[in-house]
């Protein structure tokens, strides 16, 4: 069914605009997609040097819809880079090579350096407080070079946070699909070569600009935070192995 949408304007040709309304199969496989994008988003990919698969049939029992919607959003997200579908094998998730992690790991330096300026002109100070309470637990008897997994977990919620503090919706949605690989990376990283006592005095870094307002230094701060990540990567590809 169309729906003529009719715009205040002179020209009558110019002024109607039609809109088919969505179908029923159309609003599950966005649901599917959806769903299914945030679980891939949320899996631990670089943790094993194994593929991961993922099953269209288990899909569509879980979700408890048909195949159909879980084949068009796989078909959605293999378009976008996340899987591909392998004949007779299934349908893996895809990882990325050194050097596109690395050229990943820049985009988001710069994306999350201009999140950081933003924080300082949109975020309130309660708001920005909540990033130092995410390290609040940890210190001389609590390093994170002893408790890396939680320490871990601390680092990524503080990348995430610090994107969602920014208000920038256009933000949230750039660095979404580069949360796989990115925070896979972290994880797989930060317990190497004492890379996690040095993270905290970087994010410290950070947030101490942030809660002064100075968003040169917040932004800078952040920047080469991460693109220290993405030098570590460049120089030891054996994380890929």
């Amino acid at each position: 069914m169309k729906v003529p949408l009719r715009w205040p304007v002179g020209d009558e040709a110019a002024s109607e605009l039609v809109l088919e309304r969505f179908a029923p199969e159309q609003t599950f496989k966005t649901k599917v997609y959806a769903a299914l994008k945030q679980a891939i988003i949320n899996m631990d990919i670089y943790s094993t040097p194994e593929p991961t698969w993922i099953d269209e049939r288990q899909l569509s029992e879980r979700l408890g819809v048909s195949r159909t919607p879980v084949r068009e959003a796989i078909a959605m997200l293999e378009q976008e880079g996340f899987v591909k579908s392998m004949p007779r094998r299934g349908i893996m998730v895809l990882k990325k090579t050194r050097r596109e992690v690395v050229e990943m790991v820049q985009a988001w330096a710069a994306l999350e350096s201009m999140a950081a300026r933003l924080v300082t002109e949109n975020a309130s100070d309660e708001e920005i407080a909540t990033l130092r309470t995410l390290f609040k637990d940890f210190g001389e008897a609590h390093k994170p070079s002893d408790f890396v997994s939680e320490y871990s977990q601390a680092n990524i919620l503080f990348h995430q946070t610090l994107i969602r503090l920014s208000g920038s919706k256009v933000l949230a949605d750039m660095t979404a699909n580069l949360l796989v690989h990115v925070r896979g990376i972290r994880q797989i990283t930060i317990g190497r070569d004492d890379r996690a006592s040095r993270s905290i005095v970087e994010h410290l870094n950070i947030i101490e600009a942030l809660e002064k307002r100075d968003a040169d230094a917040a932004e800078r701060f952040s920047r080469d935070h991460t693109l220290g990540l993405s030098t570590y990567v460049d120089e030891h590809g054996d994380i890929f192995d």
